[in-house]
């Protein structure tokens, strides 16, 4: 049973380790505020600026004919005191969609990683080809008006275009969200049009609606053919999109194609640019995992100087931990004007510096190397350095723990711990006090 100074010892030390967390809290939560975890607050300033995620939606095609109807007039004879109908030829206008035959699309997506604040947004210029074939299917002649779906907000279309079979530009009326083309076809004819436009947008890149899918009959699409060409090779695709039927990656560039003589389901096309590593969020989760290093850390320290028959005093703890928060605070601010690697880099051996050359002047350099210099590298340097590594964090962490266990197990297998800890183990400043001279005669 550890004696009631140990003990006034160790409540000292979790006070330490608890105001450090309690710095740490704050200076995440202030990391939280800069850089907005969720981008809600940058994301209407990016959209503004860039263009927001594009999703381009089939055209549909209605065509109007008018036939002669027998219509029903009830009319009253006075003298009669008796209804009576009378029937005439009427003009009658119905509305009817028409089919949309074929498609042939091409994409081409290029991605420019951009930075606002502490975080990176994947923009991209997107290159849209595509070629569409409606027919009138009816015996009549029809009156055509083919609407071509735009985005409402956010979005700028350079050379825009719209075409005939032969590449003549056709006259198109531009509404909120659409543009329009009137066209007459006889009964049986063909409508071929070619819609050509650049744009740029954030985040993704979709095609088709969600819900009806790829065209504007709501679940099915007859000769579709989209080809996608990225200069990006990491691509993923949203949940409840449908994925190529043929791909591959080569050279940096990736090409995708979706071709489906006649699909029948509900699930658009939808494409993922690639993430880089945001700064923000990234320095947000090494500050609120840095209590947990911190402890691992006193831990291994108090028992690799204990084994040596030393121990340190609570103000070595906290003035130590001080050194650990000087890291997370200096790569705060770094990476507002360096890359994620040169701040983690000079941030590291800050760090270091701080404690090794702190701790050499009690305990000597081999003991500050070995003893503190060492556990800072393995649980403040290496743990952190576990978050660059997306998905595999939580198990290297683990990993590093059972390892650090079994290498404290090993070394302190034989040490006698109430030797140890007993009143042998001496803090560094209790120095033993020079020896007195005896006066001659005493």
């Amino acid at each position: 049973m550890l004696p009631a100074a140990g003990m006034r010892r160790l409540l000292a030390i979790g006070l330490v380790w608890l105001g450090c967390t309690f710095a740490w809290a704050i200076l995440g939560s202030t990391l939280g505020v800069r850089s907005g975890l969720a981008s809600g607050g940058l994301l209407p300033e990016v959209h503004a600026l860039w263009g927001p995620p594009l999703v381009q939606e089939p055209p549909r095609a209605s065509g109007v004919e008018t036939h002669r109807a027998v219509a029903t007039e009830v009319k009253f004879d006075e003298e009669r005191k008796r209804y009576y109908d009378v029937k005439h030829e009427v003009d009658v206008t119905t509305e009817r969609d028409l089919p949309l035959e074929s498609t042939r699309a091409a994409v081409k997506l290029s991605l420019e990683q951009r930075r606002k604040g502490l975080l990176w947004f994947p923009t991209y210029a997107v290159d849209f080809r595509a070629d569409y074939a409606f027919r009138n299917d009816t015996a009549e002649k029809r009156s055509v008006q083919v609407i071509v779906p735009l985005g409402k907000q956010g979005v700028v279309y350079d050379g825009f275009t719209v075409s005939d079979e032969a590449g003549e530009a056709l006259p198109t009326t531009f509404g909120e969200g659409f543009v329009r083309i009137d066209r007459t076809l006889a009964p049986g004819q063909r409508l071929t049009l070619g819609v050509r436009y650049r744009a740029r947008g954030t985040g993704s890149w979709g095609y088709g609606v969600a819900g009806k899918g790829l065209g504007p009959e709501a679940g099915r699409a007859r000769d579709f053919t989209l080809e996608m060409e990225t200069d990006f090779a990491e691509v993923d695709f949203p949940a409840g999109t449908l994925s190529p039927t043929g791909h591959g990656a080569e050279g940096g560039r990736w090409r995708g194609t979706w071709r489906f003589e006649q699909i029948v389901g509900s699930q658009p096309i939808g494409l993922e640019l690639p993430q880089r590593l945001n700064p923000g969020p990234f320095a947000a989760q090494l500050t609120f995992f840095a209590p947990v290093s911190l402890l691992f850390f006193f831990f291994v320290t108090a028992i690799l100087l204990a084994a040596a028959g030393r121990t340190l005093h609570p103000m070595h703890y906290f003035l130590v931990a001080c050194a650990f928060f000087a890291f997370h605070l200096l790569f705060a601010y770094l990476i507002d004007h360096l890359s994620l690697g040169v701040s983690f880099a000079i941030a590291s051996a800050v760090s270091v510096t701080l404690v090794v050359s702190y701790a050499r002047l009690f305990v000597g350099p081999r003991l500050a190397i070995l003893h503190l210099g060492v556990p800072q590298l393995v649980f403040l340097v290496l743990f952190s350095w576990t978050f660059f590594w997306k998905g595999f964090t939580g198990l290297a962490i683990t990993a590093g723990a059972v390892a650090t266990l079994f290498v404290v197990m090993q070394l302190t297998g034989r040490l006698d711990w109430n030797e140890a800890l007993g009143p042998r183990g001496r803090a560094p400043s209790q120095l033993e006090p020079e020896p007195r001279a005896v006066p001659p005669g005493a």
